[in-house]
């Protein structure tokens, strides 16, 4: 027997019994912990693999380059014979879908956001600002809701980086300040320095290249291939980890935007598509009280989407009570117990299994093997299983990084080729403002504008019949005419409606 999967099930490894993952409550979500070198990376492959077989797409970050193997055919090493041997069946390379990812483009297709798309509070937390500074921050988004809703109802102009630095100025410096101030709230020019100052922080570490436009489609991450097989998205993670802040952001939005945007499902035969999130200590260090709460409404609440969310960590400590304890398929790899620390984490290991009468789980954490794990899944009406001692199931895949060559023959077969990998530059709150100030802003280069620029609405136009403020694609000028002027007024009149306000929520959408 090939491949040992059943019907709804996925193997995953043997030891008193076989180890099987239900896949009605493969989103249910689950933790693989262990510490480094003791097989997490080897055992995410192995399910990744398994969900992929059953025609579940998954998203994974791949930290050190080794998952990008699971993009090439396996090779039938001795070790991998054996152990398949040794827990019953034969082992069998194997190939599947994948599509490459990339924050910086460079080893993927591009993933980018807009910047109202991820929201205050998470932009926020990637800026690191105190309550003063993400009040302005709130202000913008605001102000950027009432002024430029009408003309981009998706965006509200705030597309990049520089958007945001532009409406930052001129809250804060344009004529209009005093007015502004009296009807949102002081922006004093000292907070609104310090907060351009960390955008600036923010752009060295790359992050211009995610703030933009084509933003992703979370449907893309949703695609089956050849043989009816899940896609596996591979995020090339290894320079995002330079930025932790910046990789934490992202998975939180990440998660935001499927909650936001996909469907109520309830229970399904089989997840819609499944997360795994290495170095998860990331998304919680520091992490306010209010934005822990949020993530644990995220977690609990996205599986009716039917989507499962895996951490990876090296400590279940690492995952805050309330987050683990909706986390309810588990893969414990070895725990070392040499300080306090490690022995209270072991601890804790133990604990948050289902006992088995058989085994000593404390003391098995410690001397478990490479390829070895403590493994719990839910069974019948979603009870954990008993825990057990088992031989990790080893991946058809190859397990190690593709060549660059490899991995540039895949990206140039991908079925998004050319989706994204070119960035567009609309019309937004960067050109509206400085076409108000005077400031001569330069027409977007043809084929670069988008519709959401020309013509939105009323406000749009006006803007097209009286050469108005809000029209792209013609040489700005420094003075408004007087038509300008009385579009102005009118989108001033109809931007600020009573109720337009945004509650973007935490993560960048969730309502309260």
């Amino acid at each position: 027997m090939s491949n040992p999967d059943q019907d709804g099930k996925i193997f995953v490894g043997k030891g008193a019994k076989r180890e099987f993952l239900a896949l009605p409550f493969g989103n249910r979500h689950g933790l693989v912990t262990g510490a480094t070198g003791t097989g997490k990376t080897v055992t995410l492959q192995t399910m990744a693999e398994g969900f992929s077989r059953a025609g579940v797409p998954v998203f994974a970050a791949d930290v050190k380059g080794d998952l990008s193997g699971i993009a090439a055919p396996g090779e039938a090493k001795d070790p991998f014979v054996k152990r398949a041997k040794d827990i019953g069946f034969e082992y069998e390379t194997d190939e599947f879908p994948v599509v490459f990812w990339d924050l910086f483009g460079e080893q993927g297709h591009p993933i980018r956001a807009t910047v109202f798309e991820m929201g205050p509070l998470l932009l926020s937390r990637i800026l690191d600002l105190n309550d003063v500074q993400e009040g302005v921050i709130n202000i913008v988004f605001r102000y950027a809701d009432e002024e430029f809703g009408k003309v981009d109802a998706a965006n509200k102009g705030l597309i990049d980086i520089k958007d945001l630095r532009e409406v930052l100025s001129y809250l804060a410096s344009s004529e209009e300040a005093k007015a502004i101030a009296a009807r949102y709230g002081n922006v004093a020019q000292a907070t609104v320095g310090t907060v351009q100052r960390q955008l600036l922080v923010l752009e060295n570490q790359g992050a211009t290249k995610f703030f933009g436009a084509p933003a992703l489609d979370i449907h893309d991450f949703m695609r089956t291939g050849a043989r009816g097989r899940g896609t596996i998205n591979i995020l090339a993670a290894d320079k995002l980890m330079q930025s932790p802040r910046l990789y934490a952001t992202f998975l939180l939005w990440l998660m935001s935007e499927m909650f936001e945007q996909l469907p109520e499902v309830g229970d399904l035969d089989k997840p819609k598509l499944v997360f795994f999130f290495d170095e998860a200590h990331l998304l919680f260090n520091d992490a306010p009280k209010a934005l822990l709460d949020k993530i644990e409404q995220v977690v609990r609440l996205i599986r009716s989407k039917g989507v499962g969310v895996y951490f990876v960590t090296q400590n279940p400590l690492d995952v805050p009570d309330s987050v683990l304890a909706q986390l309810g398929n588990r893969v414990q790899h070895a725990l070392r117990a040499f300080t306090p620390r490690d022995q209270k984490a072991v601890k804790a290991a133990a604990d948050t299994f289902r006992p088995n009468p058989a085994l000593d789980t404390a003391a098995v954490i410690t001397e478990l093997g490479k390829g070895e794990a403590l493994v719990s899944f839910l069974e019948g009406n979603g009870t954990p299983a008993m825990v057990d001692r088992a031989l990790i199931r080893p991946p058809s895949a190859r397990v190690g990084p593709v060549t660059a060559a490899e991995r540039a023959a895949i990206i140039a077969k991908s079925p998004l080729k050319g989706r994204y990998d070119t960035a567009v530059d609309p019309e937004s709150a960067y050109e509206i403002l400085q076409k108000r100030r005077g400031g001569g802003a330069q027409a977007q280069p043809a084929g670069e504008a988008t519709s959401q620029g020309e013509g939105g609405g009323l406000v749009g136009g006006l803007g097209s019949v009286l050469g108005g403020i809000f029209g792209g694609g013609a040489q700005r000028r420094g003075r408004m005419s007087a038509g300008e002027v009385m579009v102005k007024q009118v989108a001033r009149t109809v931007g600020s409606e009573v109720g337009r306000a945004i509650i973007r929520g935490v993560l960048g959408s969730l309502k309260k």
